[in-house]
Formats: structure tokens, sequence, C-alpha cells
């Protein structure tokens, strides 16, 4: 473990931070010994009507809040409000939620579980829990990384206090603001670390990653009912993104040793969005964590509790809080979505296969990673990346998680280890394609009906 100065307890999240090293707390009380690290999945998809495609929206008869209701009465969730008179934005049932992105997306965010084999059943559980309310409103679910269909003035906006600074304050910060929070999905994956050293070698590791990781999960070709030209619209928009909270955290890539320091210090400089006291959200946007700190906002100190806020509010594609959050991946089918918790399983849960991956990215250069960058999100596993078909890299890390998911050695009731999530991941990385390839095969611009095969070929 890398030495680190003690940070000082806070036990009341109200209590005004006094110095830096206090923002440090939040990580050095997650650590977690190996035998009780967990994984946890999480997953986005879009609900349209099965006839015409048309989004859900937030309330009415075509409203997720009619779904919420459902799994409230049905299935034992509990509703959830930021304020104890606001609307209905979430679901909790024990360690698990249900959640709204911006545009309606739901998104199930799992409990921590034991296994990949655990949040594949999460998974198709939560599926089952739907199907009933969705027949009824003649609804699927799509999983792709940008919505196939619905243009931005199609979408309703959830109604959440930070969304509504989000929308007014990220498109100032790059032009790809509003799709990002009303257009995309994704499947992410939350890991934990047992000290400092151990969560900032995963991170490395994981931001390095990131975009080929990407490439091989490439899953939304398609833009407004026609076939976009990129094997991830998603991934184009988070090129275009706000540079100071999201990306690959360009000051860790020559740290080899990196500390929480490093982390806090990207963090301050990023611009807040809103802070909370009581019942009450105050909008202080664009003020930097930094300068909060320093200076206060309309008499207001930061707290604990802000911090932790704020920590929620970055979206670098691994994200360092209470656990490592994998941000990279487009959403998926049912069918491939446990190969992202699989894949970095393999990485982080071993030793050995972590250790192999920090030699496998020791050379990657970030200028050249962001240059190649535009090139994975267009092409996939068809482009270059450093110098090498990006087929390349990704058969070798395919390799490298499968052996560290047989060496961690969980079996599923069937006796099968974890890395048969990977399976059909590696099947497509061995023929150089991603899941995008699979839904745009025999596809054109001006095939009849495209709109209602776009439906069919991404139905989860």
């Amino acid at each position: 473990m890398l030495p680190s100065d003690p940070p000082r307890a806070v036990t009341d999240a109200a209590e005004p931070l006094r110095d830096v090293g206090e923002l440090e707390e939040i990580f050095h009380t997650a650590e977690k010994p190996a035998d009780a690290w967990r994984v946890g999945g999480e997953a986005e998809k879009f609900g349209v009507d099965a006839a015409s495609g048309a989004p859900i929206g937030y309330d009415g008869e075509r409203g997720v809040t009619r779904i919420f209701a459902s799994l409230v009465h049905s299935h034992g969730w509990n509703p959830v409000r930021e304020t104890p008179d606001g609307p209905l934005i979430a679901l909790s049932r024990g360690e698990a939620s249900v959640t709204l992105e911006p545009g309606a997306q739901l998104e199930l965010s799992g409990a921590p579980l034991a296994s990949v084999h655990l949040i594949c059943a999460e998974l198709r559980g939560h599926l089952a829990e739907l199907r009933e309310i969705s027949s009824e409103m003649n609804l699927v679910w799509l999983g792709v990384g940008f919505h196939p269909l619905a243009t931005q003035a199609e979408l309703s906006w959830v109604p959440k206090h930070r969304y509504a600074i989000m929308r007014e304050y990220l498109p100032t910060r790059g032009s790809g603001a509003l799709d990002m929070m009303r257009r995309t999905a994704t499947v992410q994956a939350n890991y934990d670390y047992s000290s400092e050293e151990d969560a900032m070698r995963k991170l490395r590791v994981g931001l390095a990653l990131s975009p080929l990781a990407h490439a091989m999960t490439a899953n939304s070709p398609f833009c407004e009912g026609r076939l976009a030209g990129k094997k991830s619209v998603r991934g184009d928009v988070w090129l275009r993104m706000d540079p100071a909270r999201s990306g690959l955290i360009p000051s860790l890539w020559k740290r080899p040793r990196a500390r929480y320091r490093d982390y806090v210090e990207w963090a301050l400089d990023a611009g807040m969005f809103l802070f909370k006291r009581g019942d009450q959200y105050i909008a202080n946007t664009g003020q930097t964590f930094r300068d909060f700190m320093k200076n206060g906002y309309a008499g207001h100190r930061a707290t604990q509790g802000d911090w932790r806020l704020h920590l929620q509010t970055l979206f670098p594609e691994v994200r360092l809080k209470s656990t490592l959050e994998v941000r990279a991946c487009d959403s998926l089918p049912t069918d491939l979505a446990c190969s992202v918790p699989a894949l970095f399983a393999g990485v982080f849960y071993d030793e050995r296969a972590l250790a192999a991956a920090e030699e496998f990215v020791a050379d990657w250069d970030y200028l050249a990673v962001e240059r190649d960058r535009p090139g994975l999100v267009t092409r996939g596993l068809e482009a270059d990346f450093l110098g090498r078909p990006a087929r390349e890299w990704a058969e070798q890390l395919i390799e490298l998680a499968e052996s560290g998911l047989t060496r961690r050695g969980r079996l599923s009731g069937k006796g099968n280890p974890e890395s048969i999530h990977l399976e059909r991941l590696s099947h497509l990385v061995e023929a150089g394609r991603c899941p995008a390839d699979v839904l745009v095969e025999g596809l054109s611009h001006d095939m009849p009906e495209l709109r209602r095969e776009i439906i069919a070929r991404c139905h989860i």
C-alpha cells in the first residue's frame, strides 16, 4: 500500500470541510479485503411503443411512472423522491434500485453480488418483472447505446433537480451534452478495492482499456431511424462532452503510482451543478469544488456531503467513488450485457491478470489513444489502434480476462466459470466484429420499414 496521511474522521456529512486531505475519506472508508469484493451491474434501456417506436415519457398512461407503480404494487419496490413531496424519480429494494436518466431511460442499478452469474440472474429477473406492464402498455425495451429512433424534441424530461441544471450548463461545455443526457444508454459495472494502491492501479488500467472495451461493445449504429455510419453514435457523443468532468483523466497517465490525491485534484477543478441544504437544492453552476471549498457560496461552506454529491456528477470513463465504476460500454442486448462486468472482473479481481493488464497498457500514450478514439467510435474493431488492428488488441484482452476469471473460480450452479459470459463477445472479437455489425447486417438506407426492422433488432 502506498504511504498516505491518515484521513481525519468526519462523522457528520454536514460538517464543513477544512482541508483537501479530508476529501480522501470516502475512498479510504470504502476499502474492503479481497474476500469481501463484489461486482455490481448497471444496465440502461429505452422503452418505446412496439408498433410506432414512439418513446415513453415520464408520466401519464405512456410514462415510466405507470411502470414504477406496477413494480411497487406487484414486486415490492419502494418509491424514492428527492424531497418528501417531490415527484417520483426512482425505486429501491434492498441494495438495488431502478432509476431514471434525463430522457426517461430506465436503469437497473443492481445490488453488489458475489459473481457475474448472479448479476445475470438479477438482470433476467428485472426484465421478467417488467414483462406484464410492458405487455399492457405495448412497450418493448431496446438495448442499444443511442436512441435509434427519437429526436430530442420527442423526449420528455425527468423532473430531477440536477437534470434541470445540467440541461442549461452542460451544453456550454460541449456539443454532445443534451444527447448524452437523453439519448444515450450504457451497461456499467462496479468493483471494490482493498487499498489506495489497489484502487489506483485498477483506475489507471481501466481508463487505458476503456476505448478498446468500448470498441468491442460498440452498439449504437442508428440515429433518428437511419443508419448513422458509425458503430457507436454514443461514443461520438461522449467525445463531445465537458472535458473537465469526462474522458480519460490525462493527469493520471504518467503517474504509475498515483494516489487518491491525484483523483481528488482532478475532481476539484470540475464545475459543480448544485448542493443541498435540508430539502432545498442550491444551484452554484460552474463553480469548481476547489473554489467552493475556498470561498463558499451564498454564505454556505463546502461539506463532506457536498463532496460526495459532486463525485456523482463526474463522468470519466472509469469513476472513483466508494466503488470503481466502469462506464465505457454501450447498452447491450441481454445475452451480451453480462460480458461487461465479466470482462473487468477478470482483469481487476485476479492479481496475475491485473499485473498482466498493467504491462499490456504500460506503453500506451495518452495522446496516441486520444488520436485513435474517433476511429474506434466510427469503425469499431475494424479500426487501427496504436499502430495495430484493434481486433488484435481485443483478442489479447479477452484472453487476459478469461484467464483471470478461470483463476477466480466462481462457478455457476451448473459448474460453469464466469468466463462463460464472455463467450459471445469472444466470438464477435474473433471475427473482428462488434455488436453494431450484427445490428446493421443486411440493412440499407432505402430499405422499406427500416424503423420497424430497427425495433426488432434492438429489442431485448
